[in-house]
């Protein structure tokens, strides 16, 4: 063979570079939208974002009634319970955030109704100091509700982390508590029936408002009452759990140990061993309906505030004040 010639009998493997790999799941959303720069394509048809607009789309209202499950897209889960979750979510023409309530429908007659009660409330309730609902849906048997989301949580969580509320602090929160309570008393006719830390939501801004409303119930006129028993047993007024009628006030008596407790740091209500809890829900019902009225210490608080938590936590409900009452009181 002469030099430099080539043996023709040799294969030559040639190496190239892999190309560069971009996966196709980059583009894409949780929800399954496809995103390439300003082009926006899902289920429901294709979108072109102008990246030359200067001004975000203007928030979505409660009124404007242009939401859809699809076009929201899911971020995290931000809170569990026995008949579902609920999501914080992004919408993704405007990137506002919400929260999702998703209840999965097979479940008992009881919570069912409750959630039919939950969902009539929502759609008829517009108060600054109540959480409000954008929209509803069922689908693939489960109910979707498009909650205002607030970032700052709920006062039970709050309270954890700052282990007492001072009393400044606990005057806001309490006037719009109050102001919440008589939007749903004397404007709409509920009463609200599981009051308690949890169920009070809090966002940056400070503001406060009252949430979940699968307990509520709708009162048919300004006189009317209620006798059935529903909620949560740390904050039922004593009528409640005696099996007597009850109105608007026994959301007072909830308020005045819900605020005792911001204040204390602790549930008012002691059981008679201190050190050992409550052995069952049955020795609190008792505790509450027997023993006197929790009082805040007048040595650590204000004369002001000892006198306020006094007329919410009135045992006779005809002694407790009501919300239009306690809005003239100087502690607010």
């Amino acid at each position: 063979m002469k030099k430099g010639s080539l043996n023709p009998n040799v294969k030559l493997k040639l190496s190239l570079p892999p190309p560069k790999e971009v996966s196709f799941a980059k583009f894409l959303t949780q929800s399954g939208t496809f995103r390439d720069g300003d082009l926006l394509v899902n289920r429901d048809g294709v979108r072109i974002v102008s990246q030359i607009d200067t001004q975000p789309p203007p928030p979505i209202t409660p009124t404007d009634n242009q939401l859809s499950l699809a076009d929201l897209d899911m971020v995290k889960v931000i809170g569990k319970g026995s008949s579902g979750i609920v999501q914080l979510v992004q919408h993704k023409w405007t990137s506002q955030f919400f929260a999702l309530k998703v209840i999965q429908m097979n479940i008992e007659e009881s919570a069912r109704k409750a959630i039919t009660q939950e969902l009539k409330i929502n759609q008829s309730s517009q108060c600054p100091y109540v959480v409000m609902c954008y929209q509803s849906f069922y689908d693939n048997g489960a109910i979707s509700i498009i909650l205002e989301y607030m970032d700052g949580g709920s006062l039970a969580d709050f309270l954890k982390s700052v282990k007492k509320i001072s009393e400044p602090c606990l005057a806001a929160i309490c006037k719009q508590v109050l102001k919440g309570l008589l939007y749903l008393h004397h404007e709409k006719h509920i009463i609200h029936r599981d009051l308690k830390p949890s169920n009070l939501l809090i966002n940056h801004r400070g503001e406060v408002k009252i949430t979940d409303f699968g307990v509520s119930a709708i009162m048919q006129s300004t006189s009317g009452q209620a006798n059935t028993f529903v909620g949560t047993y740390n904050y039922m007024s004593p009528e409640r759990i005696s099996g007597g009628q009850y109105d608007y006030k026994s959301d007072i008596w909830s308020l005045g140990l819900v605020l005792l407790e911001f204040a204390t740091g602790e549930f008012s209500i002691t059981p008679p061993v201190p050190d050992e809890g409550w052995t069952n829900v049955y020795e609190l019902m008792v505790a509450i309906v027997d023993q006197p009225p929790p009082s805040a210490p007048p040595d650590q608080f204000s004369p002001a505030f000892c006198s306020f938590i006094s007329a919410c936590v009135q045992k006779d409900p005809k002694d407790r004040q009501s919300a239009h009452e306690l809005m003239v009181f100087e502690v607010l």
